[in-house]
């Protein structure tokens, strides 16, 4: 059976199946007559989306075929993504489903389903959605009609309480007093959110690309494109820039110097802040293949362990839950705190980095010093099969002969796209001019060997 769910829910282009009207409705009648059998009672569903022009007309229509299966649906309209894992949590529903392609451009939508737990739903239950999607005629009609959004003050409820778990749970005794944030909200979900945030905690708040148009979201602006926050943020003088992306799961930061801290960095001020506090269980951090090896070499050099994981959050929180860590995330700034949420949270991330500045009483630059991004390079290699590497000779043999020379100062990771025909190599070393001769020779030698 064809699949329609990947590592972050369903996304493709709005308008396009299956985020078509009529499979949308599918999709939420299935997913409401599926919790229905699980429970043995009507769900109630709370859903929430982000500032994409397609994003009311497909909460309209998952929300008719919800309804159409007897499910109660509770809309907090715009929010972020990690804002509905948490209303899920908070009011005891059954599902959460976000609305948003997270850092994707404008035409492109998506459906995330989260479970009460704030853990995303469960592979049984995708395969059985996709059944019923594939399984119904492929001629059915909408039956939606677009009206204006009946939810009101009630969506005005939730999202006050998203803001005020942020507020005076996360960041309580947490004053920001004197402090100048710029926030680049990238015409996305949080884009009142965090400033009014921010603000509440007592900061001096510029905030930037908050004016959503339903086409702008992450155009030029978010944790894709810094180069404004970070211009804007010498301009104002301020001791911190932060750059969300459309649906707000996650963060990067700017020190007061204009230079970019990625999410590999805001681990390492984490890990050492968690450590000093007595909260980095297991003394480990979570972490992906894609991390840089900068950030494993200065974790040793402070006795805590890095365990990678598969690339993607959903990979990274089974980690997390597995050894009982409390820190971990990816290089592009999704960081999980699995003791405050089980969904990354741009906001809480934030809120943890500044509660760090201030208690260690150190500007982000400074807490930053003692981690080395290391020289990278990614080649990409067309394949006609995707054979295991060990299997080839000459590719075992040149990767086992690249690995020796890097030695522990380097790291070789080969792997294949999971979408495309592609076999992908990945080098990091001390050298950049090295590391790009090593990957030209295992890339023509993977070439040889399965590209014709």
């Amino acid at each position: 059976m064809k699949k329609l769910f990947g590592t972050d829910g369903i996304r493709g282009e709005a308008g396009v199946f299956p985020l078509d009207a009529p499979t949308i409705e599918v999709i939420g009648y299935s997913l409401a007559g599926r919790l229905r059998e699980k429970l043995g009672r009507l769900p109630l569903i709370v859903i929430g989306r982000d500032t994409r022009e397609s994003g009311e007309w497909i909460e309209q229509a998952l929300t008719a075929g919800a309804s159409r299966a007897g499910a109660e649906v509770r809309s907090a309209e715009v929010i972020s993504t990690p804002g509905v894992a948490f209303l899920a949590r908070s009011l005891t529903a059954d599902a959460g489903v976000v609305l948003s392609a997270s850092h994707n451009p404008f035409h492109d939508n998506g459906i995330k389903i989260f479970a009460p737990s704030g853990r995303k739903l469960d592979g049984e239950t995708e395969r059985l959605i996709e059944r019923d999607v594939f399984e119904s005629p492929t001629d059915r009609p909408s039956t939606i009609t677009m009206r204006p959004s009946e939810a009101g003050n009630e969506a005005e409820v939730l999202k006050t309480r998203y803001l005020d778990f942020l507020a005076n749970e996360i960041g309580k005794n947490l004053s920001l007093d004197g402090l100048r944030i710029v926030v680049d909200c990238a015409n996305g979900a949080a884009s009142k959110t965090a400033p009014q945030l921010f603000h509440q905690l007592g900061a001096t708040v510029t905030a930037i690309n908050s004016k959503p148009d339903g086409r702008n979201i992450n155009l030029d602006c978010g944790s894709l494109h810094t180069e404004s926050l970070q211009k804007e943020v010498l301009k104002h003088r301020a001791a911190l820039g932060i750059a969300l992306d459309g649906d707000a799961d996650r963060s990067l930061f700017v020190d007061a110097n204009g230079q970019l801290a990625n999410g590999d960095a805001t681990l390492w001020v984490l890990a050492k802040y968690f450590r000093d506090q007595g909260r980095l269980n297991e003394n480990t951090v979570v972490a992906t293949v894609m991390s840089n090896i900068g950030l494993e070499l200065a974790l040793k050099s402070q006795g805590i362990k890095l365990v990678r994981t598969d690339v993607g959050d959903k990979y990274v929180l089974e980690e997390l839950l597995q050894t009982g860590a409390s820190l971990g995330g990816e290089q592009s700034g999704h960081i999980i705190f699995p003791e405050l949420s089980l969904a990354g949270d741009g906001l809480i991330t934030t809120l943890c980095l500044l509660r760090a500045m201030i208690v260690e009483g150190k500007p982000l630059h400074d807490l930053t010093a003692g981690f080395h991004t290391f020289p990278q390079i990614l080649l990409n290699v067309k394949v006609k099969e995707k054979r295991p590497f060990d299997e080839v000779a000459a590719i075992r043999k040149a990767a086992s002969h690249i690995e020796t020379q890097l030695g522990s100062r380097g790291r070789l990771l080969l792997r294949y796209s999971g979408t495309e025909s592609l076999a992908r190599v990945m080098i990091e070393g001390e050298s950049q001019d090295a590391i790009e001769a090593q990957a030209q020779e295992l890339a023509e030698t993977i070439r040889e060997a399965l590209g014709h």
